[in-house]
């Protein structure tokens, strides 16, 4: 097992603004200190990796506010990586994509659903061939030889139905599909209600099995790409952020399993898998 100990200090002012009004456990670089009244910090926390999956570079997101597009190519990428499938996509042609559709909110919010729902009418590209939103967006896509149009290529990259997008809410009817009435779901997707227990369950199953899993809270997305545990044993999920790597733990951070069940809004995982693990 991998094991991980930085010492090192980061912006703990960012991971407030974005993880809303209680910030949520993840161990970012400066919420790694253990802080103590009057004397500053002790030793940082330390992690031992589980299972740490496949991922492709993790990259920034800047100022925009497309976290969510980030977190579900993400997902999608370590999936491919899981069948030995390099894929590397652009985040900077959905944030173009965005600017046709007139319902999208001018933030350009959106969830991991949506993400999969501009692709199918969008298509996508690879990270090479767009990595500004300023470059124009490429009519094809060129792979070991052949050209496709994003389109043609999106759906070698994630078929219709490939995903299934998750919640878990206690005010709706479980194993049902209910309404997120979030800002974020413009698009007004609807989400498989499960109980939290499950939902935890299956997505630990998922990320062990080393499939790709988007994580949604009402601030943020991240794809989750392992699982650890600290020295007392608590166990946390590794996910991978779009904040660069300038910081100790190059861009991972830390969500415990207490933290997932009091912030999770969404889960986004492989249909197959979900529907293979519910039978269990």
């Amino acid at each position: 097992m991998e094991q991980t100990n930085h010492a090192d200090t980061g912006d703990l002012q960012r991971s407030i603004l974005l993880f809303g009004k209680r910030p949520i456990r993840v161990v970012m670089p400066l919420l790694c200190l253990v802080l103590t009244v009057g004397c500053g910090w002790q030793e940082p926390k330390h992690f031992t990796h589980e299972v740490l999956n496949r991922m492709t570079p993790i990259k920034d997101q800047g100022e925009s506010e497309i976290c969510w597009a980030y977190a579900m190519l993400a997902a999608i990428e370590t999936e491919h990586l899981s069948w030995g499938d390099s894929v590397n996509l652009s985040p900077y042609y959905i944030e173009k994509m965005m600017e046709k559709e007139s319902a999208a909110p001018k933030n350009k919010h959106g969830m991991g659903v949506t993400l999969i729902r501009l692709i199918q009418k969008y298509g996508i590209v690879g990270y090479d061939a767009m990595r500004t939103v300023e470059t124009p967006a490429p009519q094809w896509v060129f792979m070991l030889g052949a050209a496709y149009t994003p389109q043609e290529f999106a759906r070698s990259i994630c078929a219709p139905n490939e995903y299934i997008a998750l919640t878990s809410t206690d005010r709706e009817p479980y194993y049902k599909k209910v309404d997120i009435d979030q800002p974020a779901n413009w698009l007004h997707d609807r989400f498989y209600n499960i109980p939290m227990d499950t939902l935890l369950t299956k997505t630990e199953q998922a990320v062990r099995e080393h499939h790709g899993v988007c994580w949604e809270s009402k601030e943020h997305a991240m794809a989750i790409v392992g699982i650890a545990h600290d020295d007392s044993g608590e166990p946390f999920f590794i996910m991978k952020n779009s904040w660069g790597t300038e910081d100790p733990y190059k861009g991972l951070t830390y969500l415990s399993f207490e933290d997932f069940r009091d912030q999770t809004l969404a889960i986004e995982m492989p249909l197959a898998f979900f529907q293979t693990a519910m039978v269990r």
